[in-house]
């Protein structure tokens, strides 16, 4: 039997891992201020609090410090939340790390870092906060891989891998977890002014701000579609080029390579 699924909802507990930077702590603070209560997660209690602190809504962000390449330490931030502030209805894994790598700078701790923090951690993510949706037969999970998960760029293969991997994963789960009343979907951003991105030394085309980068999430996250992509204009080109075939498309990332 297929259970209905909900759609995020005012007073929501929702579970934000990678929250200190970036996207992470500019979606807290809206979600805090839409009036859900925000479980947040990152490897720096000082910065959650500071986060927690910087909230219009006080009371609304609590911090639950955690490392997502921790499996049980996860589970135990998880049952910690539930414990404290209730079910979780919504899981937003966000956690993240990038490093640009050319050819000549190639590297296989790199590779194992990102698919660490970018791939093992949302497994670990997942592993933590299923049971409990599963038991509920509710619950929605966000999943945040990368418009760069569609197809291999220059200098993004580490980065790149990982985020294909996590869409690849979510892609695999999301007919079971339906089936059981959970919904699992994936968040796929451009490129979005961060920490992150601010290693690249190339033009990011269409590159937004984190606020309108969660002006997208909060219109997603009221959907119920698998993916959230934007900037819209750059997920279409990206969509193009998952289509092209390998001839025409290594030819396009060539001139990518030589033009660098």
């Amino acid at each position: 039997m297929t259970h209905q699924t909900r759609t995020v909802t005012p007073q929501s507990v929702v579970w934000l891992v990678g929250a200190s930077t970036g996207i992470g702590k500019a979606l807290a603070l809206r979600l805090a201020a839409s009036g859900r209560h925000v479980a947040v997660t990152s490897r720096s209690a000082e910065r959650l609090q500071a986060l927690a602190d910087q909230s219009s809504v006080p009371g609304a962000i609590k911090a639950f410090p955690g490392d997502v390449t921790d499996t049980r330490g996860l589970a135990d931030v998880v049952a910690r939340i539930e414990s404290r502030m209730g079910p979780i209805q919504v899981a937003i894994l966000n956690a993240g790390d990038y490093e640009p790598m050319a050819l000549e700078d190639f590297d296989p701790d790199l590779f194992r870092r990102l698919i660490e923090v970018n791939y093992l951690g949302v497994v670990n993510g997942l592993a933590a906060v299923m049971p409990s949706m599963l038991s509920r037969a509710e619950g929605q999970i966000l999943v945040t891989a990368s418009l760069a998960g569609y197809r291999g760029l220059p200098r993004a293969a580490p980065y790149g891998a990982s985020k294909a991997a996590v869409i690849n994963m979510a892609e695999s789960l999301q007919p079971e977890l339906a089936m059981k009343g959970v919904q699992l979907r994936v968040i796929n951003p451009g490129f979005v002014k961060t920490p992150m991105t601010d290693k690249n030394r190339f033009h990011m085309p269409f590159l937004m701000e984190p606020e309108a980068a969660v002006d997208a999430i909060m219109k997603g996250l009221e959907g119920k579609g698998f993916e959230i992509s934007f900037p819209r204009p750059f997920a279409l080109i990206m969509k193009t080029l998952r289509m092209m075939p390998h001839r025409l498309f290594l030819a396009l990332t060539r001139r990518m390579v030589d033009s660098r």
